[in-house]
């Protein structure tokens, strides 16, 4: 099964299951309606700031939209891949994610959520805007940071990244 498939029927089971329209979840999540329902019927792949929002509106770990099978990366968006870490523990108060963001990746929205970020640069090179400071980090470098401060990651380098993040609820 495509990964965009398995998000969009674990999200529309979910949702169900808590009793939330997409009118609701998209007021809560400040995501639209048409936007939930493509990503419910696997039209459409979700940012993971978009994927954050919806599992802090539903009052679930993000790992939960991902197969439990670590075979391979799953991608998400087509610039990342994510393997989830979490060996199938949905309810850990942090989620851990090796995630590959492909060379040249520089485009995305800054976010913020609760709780707090901890990113290890396994193999290239990170830049992270947290705020209005830039870090860049190499190869077994690391930040941790409070992710209620606006941030995001990029990949300005010609090869591939690959960093641990790990995300506390």
């Amino acid at each position: 099964m495509m990964t965009s498939d398995f998000l969009g029927e674990t999200l529309k089971r979910i949702r169900k299951e808590r009793q939330y329209t997409l009118k609701m979840l998209a007021t809560q999540t400040g995501v639209s309606i048409s936007f939930l329902s493509q990503v419910e019927r696997g039209k459409s792949n979700v940012t993971l700031d978009s994927l954050k929002k919806i599992a802090d509106a539903l009052g679930v770990n993000p790992s939960i939209f991902f197969p439990t099978n670590n075979e391979e990366l799953h991608e998400i968006r087509s610039q990342f891949h994510y393997l989830d870490l979490s060996d199938g523990n949905i309810d850990a108060s942090y989620l851990p994610m090796l995630v590959t963001l492909k060379a040249g990746e520089n485009e995305g929205n800054a976010l913020s959520h609760d709780g707090y970020e901890f990113i290890y640069v396994v193999e290239g090179e990170l830049t992270i805007i947290i705020e209005e400071q830039k870090f860049v980090l190499q190869e077994n470098e690391s930040k941790m940071f409070d992710a209620r401060k606006t941030h995001y990651w990029y990949n300005y380098q010609e090869k591939p990244v690959k960093f641990l993040l790990v995300s506390s609820q």
